[in-house]
């Protein structure tokens, strides 16, 4: 289920038939069709040519505002990661790493045709992209070598200073060893952020949105090449969103109060800075009351003129252009610097962190999207979909059979004799559909139906994270029904956990169904000590802070995960393994 608040302008009626063209408030949208606002919300990316929303499913629905009088609704039938629109071009990353990308700059002979941009990398080991990023007329590929290609315009030096090439349609390499590329929808300027967080600039720069400081040549405030930014803010930069005539950066440094801090930069109508006639050529801090000590900002959007910033606290903070209302303040007000506006009331206000920002040219987008299931979450929802090894049933208002498992419950419900009882009662009052939802959201602790969750949370560990209780099983012996033999030391497991986590002893508990044995004996050739890593992480999705990770220890998880057919979705304990150990060496080298 999904959620999306929408302001701005809703152009020719394209969102809302029988709303006006400016909506000043936010407003609830939903999708025509009943079956889309069931799917989980991925991203949305709007400019003036269209709006794209990208579901978790990998598929996308596209609203295109620029066929007046006949605007579209199109569906996207592709494998899809990420998308992103601008000015002049549209662009699809695939999970498989492939870019398909339409535009005037990209393609002059057919603008309307996608065609794969990433193939046309000379270099045919650099082939598969990272990320993506649009600009206005120009779209930003991040290969998975870490090198960023510029294609399409260049006309203000977006991708090289070159006054002769206006366009390419053929990707640049721009830099190596980048971390990350930032751009916007409206934007013919780009950042790079390399891996040692040095940041570098290029492209348009009249009014300073490069943060470049004073330039000392008439043309370096038009144009630059891709220069290196000096002065930056000290902390770790999050995130840069560009606008046309402004910048923001997000910084964390978290030997602070207040952990995040926004910078900005550009032209002083925009940059919520308030120095009105002045444009700011550094970046500099936003500074308001609004920003408390214990509100962290969660994320933030800026387009053409405006900017919406979103807070721990559930605040909606604003500034910029407002002619279509998209600063949702009721008015069409510009605003200098930041202002709180009022939010209709949200579905998933409990996961404030889930939400996530989104601007059009002159629309707004607040949408909640739920973070990707950890493999332990899947673990547990994959138990109670399989309906294997359970020990107690529910029954639902039109008597069908529900099943589940009492460990699981034990935990995940509050700690009282009641509580089963409760939660049957809930169940005999409701249909199939909604009974299966109730118990996903028990044994994962997501909110899937805020509705349903309204229903339950009384009875259930809502606070605690299943990471959590999962280690109050660990640390329960009295739960640990299974024991495997290894050499010279025996581990205890609740056999339904073993289960739930490892395909090998699944297949072993399922062919032996009449086997009353409560032991097995472990051939593998691990080390007691990985072993435990391995009882642990089965567990908790984490590594104990006191192991210390060698290579020889690396070498034996890698073939023990195979050996009991792990879950590696999300995280992956390979990398847990891999990133501890270079954490280690780096702070053994630094004492």
């Amino acid at each position: 289920m999904n959620e999306i608040i929408f302001f701005g302008l809703n152009d020719a009626h394209i969102f809302f038939k029988n709303k006006p063209e400016g909506l000043k408030k936010p407003i609830q949208f939903k999708f025509e069709n009943e079956n889309e606002n069931e799917k989980q919300i991925k991203q949305i990316s709007s400019s003036y040519l269209s709006t794209i929303f990208l579901f978790k499913n990998g598929k996308a629905i596209e609203y295109l505002t620029y066929s007046k009088p006949n605007h579209q609704k199109i569906q996207i039938e592709e494998n899809i990661q990420k998308v992103t629109v601008g000015h002049g071009n549209e662009a699809i990353l695939t999970i498989e790493g492939n870019v398909f990308a339409k535009g005037y700059d990209l393609n002059s002979e057919n603008q309307n045709q996608f065609i794969n941009i990433s193939s046309l990398i000379e270099d045919t080991n650099d082939r598969i992209i990272q990320d993506i990023v649009s600009g206005a007329h120009t779209i930003y590929l991040l290969t998975s070598n870490q090198n960023a290609y510029g294609i399409g315009s260049n006309k203000f030096g977006e991708i090289f200073f070159d006054s002769k090439t206006r366009k390419t349609e053929k990707p640049i390499l721009m830099m190596k060893n980048v971390s990350k590329i930032f751009s916007g929808n409206t934007s013919s300027f780009v950042f790079l952020l390399n891996s040692n967080q040095e940041l570098f600039g290029c492209g348009y720069n009249e009014y300073g949105q490069l943060g470049l400081g004073e330039s000392k040549r008439k043309e370096e405030e038009y144009t630059q090449k891709l220069t290196k930014i000096q002065n930056i803010p000290k902390g770790k930069i999050i995130d840069i969103q560009c606008g046309y005539w402004h910048s923001i950066m997000l910084i964390e440094n978290k030997n602070q109060k207040s952990k995040r801090k926004l910078y900005s930069c550009g032209d002083y109508r925009f940059n919520g800075l308030g120095k009105e006639n002045k444009n700011i050529k550094e970046f500099t801090e936003i500074k308001s009351s609004l920003f408390e000590n214990d509100d962290n900002i969660i994320d933030f959007s800026i387009s053409e003129s405006h900017t919406l910033i979103l807070t721990s606290n559930s605040k909606l903070i604003v500034f910029g252009d407002n002619r279509y209302g998209q600063l949702g303040t009721g008015d069409t007000n510009n605003q200098l610097i930041p202002i709180q506006i009022e939010l209709p009331k949200l579905r998933f206000n409990e996961n404030i962190s889930n939400y996530h920002l989104s601007c059009g040219d002159w629309t707004s987008f607040l949408y909640y999207s739920s973070p990707p299931f950890s493999n332990l979450e899947e673990d547990l929802i994959k138990l109670f979909e399989r309906k294997e090894f359970c020990d107690i049933s529910f029954k639902t208002k039109n008597g069908e059979i529900i099943k589940a498992h009492k460990l699981i419950l034990k935990y995940r419900l509050n700690q009282n004799q009641n509580q089963i009882e409760k939660l049957q009662e809930i169940i005999s009052k409701k249909s199939i559909k909604e009974s299966n939802q109730i118990f996903e959201m028990i044994y994962s602790n997501r909110i899937i139906n805020p509705k349903l969750y309204s229903e339950i949370k009384e009875i259930i560990n809502s606070n605690e994270k299943i990471e959590e209780t999962m280690k109050r099983i660990y640390l329960n012996e009295n739960e640990k029904d299974f024991i495997i033999e290894r050499k010279e030391k025996q581990y205890k497991f609740p056999k339904l956990i073993l289960i739930m986590r490892s395909e090998l002893y699944r297949g072993m508990f399922l062919s032996v169904t009449n086997d009353k044995s409560n032991k097995v004996t472990d051939y593998s050739e691990l080390s007691n000590k990985s072993f435990q890593i391995f009882e642990y992480w089965i567990y908790s999705n984490q590594i104990k802070e006191e192991i210390k990770i060698t290579k020889e220890i690396i070498d034996e998880i890698k073939t023990g995960i195979d050996y009991f057919q792990l879950n590696q979705t999300n995280p992956n304990l390979f990398d847990l393994l891999i990133n501890k150990f270079n954490n280690q060496n780096q702070n053994h080298n630094q004492n």
